[in-house]
């Protein structure tokens, strides 16, 4: 098997039924290492369904790698040199480029020729994962920059980037699908939910709440415009963008969360217990299972109903004997390992589904046929 950016691997790919639901699943990689779909507001599968993205520790650092066409085909090693955010990469609208942070850095690849472009640098900065707007104009990330935390925001292109500097740690920076000059974002600890346009003015919460009620892997419900998120391990919620009017959808452990684009159907998985990957109607609750994730879903946290205290973090670092950075404890110890969590998002078609599982001891990526 080659190794390197360009490298061309045999295809890794089987197939089995699910053993709760009879479902077929597409098991796409298999080597002995971290392998894993991209992060559930992000999709792995290209616009066109034609193949999908997936991030490996292969070589020994987080690279991008493409399988096409989907399901046979060979995996191409799309990054290489130093590692990249394992959970950053987006696919632009259009599928032949594909975003994705190094360090301080926000950069583009181009799926065809693998050229990559730096579009924009942040001296002393740690990034997040990547969002675009719809057209794939406008890109968004969290960030750290010198010890103050934000968001930082700006066009493709280049132009006009800025820092929106916030009190607290941000999360999951999104565009509004119908308003993109909004973008909503996540803090923690709570009060969670809060908005901004991207020229920086407009800053507000959305919904009050103290650090008890343990809200969640918030996001918009497809093109309804309205918000949908948990709160764990208790129930599924909307929240309307325009009255902040709350409805609730349904009650159990919903988890990570990822809409179709009518708004109509919330993918989900679950935890404690993980009783798999769920379809859950917006109108009535009611919830269809599609498959077992059998993923080991890890972190000490979600054995709570509270986010995360200063002490937590204190309990995970003395476990590791100090090794680890803030960061490093609440992705690895507190909040994961991310890779341990099944993630699924759906295809463009909405026929698949793709996720995440380490249940063969080493995470890899599937696909489960929806009947």
């Amino acid at each position: 098997m080659g190794l390197g950016k360009g490298s061309l691997s045999p295809s890794e790919h089987s197939t089995f039924r699910d053993r709760a639901t009879g479902a077929l699943l597409h098991q796409m990689t298999a080597h002995p290492s971290i392998n894993h779909a991209t992060y559930f507001l992000q999709s792995s599968f290209l616009p066109d369904s034609s193949g999908l993205i997936f991030v490996s520790y292969r070589t020994g650092r987080a690279q991008l790698y493409e399988i096409a066409p989907f399901p046979k085909g060979e995996i191409r090693q799309l990054t290489g040199s130093e590692a990249i955010h394992p959970f950053s990469p987006a696919i632009h609208p259009g599928g032949d480029r594909i975003f994705f942070v190094r360090g301080g850095a926000v950069s583009v690849l181009d799926r065809r020729s693998l050229a990559e472009r730096i579009i924009v640098e942040f001296a002393d900065a740690q990034l997040g994962e990547i969002s675009p707007d719809v057209t794939g104009e406008w890109l968004t990330a969290a960030a750290k920059i010198g010890g103050a935390s934000g968001l930082v925001v700006g066009r493709a292109d280049g132009s006009g980037w800025r820092f929106i500097a916030f009190p607290r740690t941000v999360i999951h920076p999104q565009f509004h699908p119908l308003e993109p000059e909004w973008i909503e974002f996540a803090a923690d600890p709570a009060p969670r939910m809060h908005r901004v346009r991207r020229d920086g003015t407009g800053l507000e919460c959305l919904y009050h709440h103290d650090n008890d009620e343990f809200v969640v892997h918030e996001t918009f419900l497809g093109r309804t415009g309205d918000i949908v998120y948990t709160v764990w391990p208790r129930a599924l919620w909307r929240l309307d963008w325009q009255t902040r009017e709350r409805t609730l959808i349904a009650e159990f452990n919903a988890w990570h969360i990822t809409p179709n684009r009518a708004g109509t159907t919330v993918l989900c998985d679950t935890n404690h217990p993980d009783e798999g990957l769920f379809l859950v109607d917006v109108a009535s609750g009611a919830r269809r299972r599609i498959c077992l994730s059998e993923s080991s879903n890890q972190g000490s946290q979600w054995k709570r109903s509270r986010y995360a205290l200063p002490e937590d973090f204190a309990a995970a670092r003395s476990a590791t004997a100090g090794a680890l950075s803030w960061m490093e404890v609440a992705i690895d110890t507190v909040y994961g390992p991310q890779w341990t969590h099944p993630h699924p998002s759906f295809s463009p078609d909405e026929r698949q589904v793709v996720f995440t599982s380490d249940r063969t001891g080493h995470p890899q990526v599937y696909v489960v046929e929806l009947g």
